[in-house]
């Protein structure tokens, strides 16, 4: 059997880790070396490949981002599906291939399952909202680059009696916004999954100055929404039609300036969450999960992807999270309602499960 290997959609800390793992553990199961498809799937309709093999990992572990590259999906996927895949991963002499990805990646993943072809899943992205899997890869490097950038705010806020906006990644779910402002201890955090009421985070905020408490912190993930009583800038959707994230952050902060009459600042994150070195938890994450998609193969499964459940490794099959996304759970919404200042508000869409 020879497998080939890919990373999809963003970037993130512990896709090399991950790629390691696999090529690892092909050399030891099979004693063969590994395809690799640089820039995702479009490396693979391209029949852009390079051999992967432990001299090439040499290093790979503490490096950021991907060194097969990446991209997001491709328009001939949409019109054509599976087939120009599959023809090309035949010509590559590819048996079976291990896709790292998020949503998108998942659900060509998936497309290529149905099709026949064998193919086994890892889950990354720096949002942790893949279902099947407790956490994916980045999630880990990515809410410690967000919580260290609260600690940092908190001595600015506190030395020029601000309010401090931090803006971080998070389309659909608030995972890394729940985790840095609990973790960070944020007076408020605002997330998808619940729409926010403006004036009463203002209310609040005032009331915990007027407590002498001169610094506020609100974590706001790009994602989140407001609620009826103001209305949402329209900054438009992209070529897929999904939402263009763009300026939530400043959008609040101009807002809580307006209604507490505090000097408030606001700082987007961005991408300084998706690079640099992954954490020792991603780096193993990567390794367990790249290792265990070889096995999964090796032992005649495929059409999963491989998750992390409690302690284990278990296995999901794509027909059945592809496309889903996990939310936070309603024990967590209640968590930011319990540590934070402000309130959480009706919760818009939750899990009950958090795979």
């Amino acid at each position: 059997m020879r497998i080939g290997v890919l990373t999809g959609g963003g970037d993130c800390a512990g896709l090399n880790a991950a790629i390691r793992g696999v090529v690892r553990a092909a050399g030891h199961e099979m004693d063969r070396s590994v395809i690799g498809y640089r820039r995702g799937w479009n490396g693979v309709l391209d029949g852009d490949s390079v051999k992967l093999d432990s001299e090439a990992m040499r290093g790979a572990l503490p490096r950021g981002g991907t060194m097969l590259g990446t991209s997001r999906s491709s328009r001939r996927l949409e019109t054509e599906g599976a087939a120009p895949l599959i023809a090309q991963l035949e010509r590559d002499g590819v048996d079976a291939l291990v896709t790292i990805g998020g949503d998108g990646t998942l659900i060509t993943a998936a497309r290529l399952s149905d099709a026949g072809f064998p193919v086994i899943a890892v889950p990354k992205t720096i949002d942790n909202d893949v279902q099947g899997t407790d956490v994916c890869i980045g999630f880990d490097t990515a809410l410690g680059v967000a919580t260290e950038a609260v600690d940092r705010l908190h001595t600015t806020a506190e030395s020029h009696n601000r309010i401090m906006v931090l803006e971080v990644m998070g389309r659909q779910a608030g995972h890394i916004a729940a985790g840095a402002g609990i973790a960070g201890g944020a007076a408020a955090i605002l997330v998808p999954e619940a729409p926010f009421n403006i004036d009463g985070i203002a209310e609040r905020l005032i009331a915990r100055h007027h407590r002498d408490r001169n610094a506020s912190i609100v974590v706001v993930a790009e994602g989140a929404v407001p609620d009826s009583s103001v209305e949402a800038p329209d900054t438009g959707t992209d070529e897929w039609g999904n939402r263009i994230l763009d300026g939530m952050g400043q959008f609040v902060g101009d807002l809580l300036a307006e209604r507490t009459g505090y000097d408030t600042r606001t700082t987007v994150l961005g991408y300084i969450q998706r690079g640099g070195p992954p954490t020792p938890a991603d780096r193993l994450l990567g390794s367990r999960l790249g290792a265990r998609a070889v096995e999964v193969l090796m032992e005649g499964t495929s059409g999963c992807m491989v998750g992390v459940h409690s302690t284990g490794i278990a296995l999901q099959p794509l027909a059945e999270i592809a496309g889903r996304t996990r939310y936070l759970s309603e024990d967590q919404l209640e968590l930011l309602d319990l540590i934070s200042t402000a309130p959480v508000l009706t919760p818009l869409r939750t899990s009950r499960r958090w795979f």
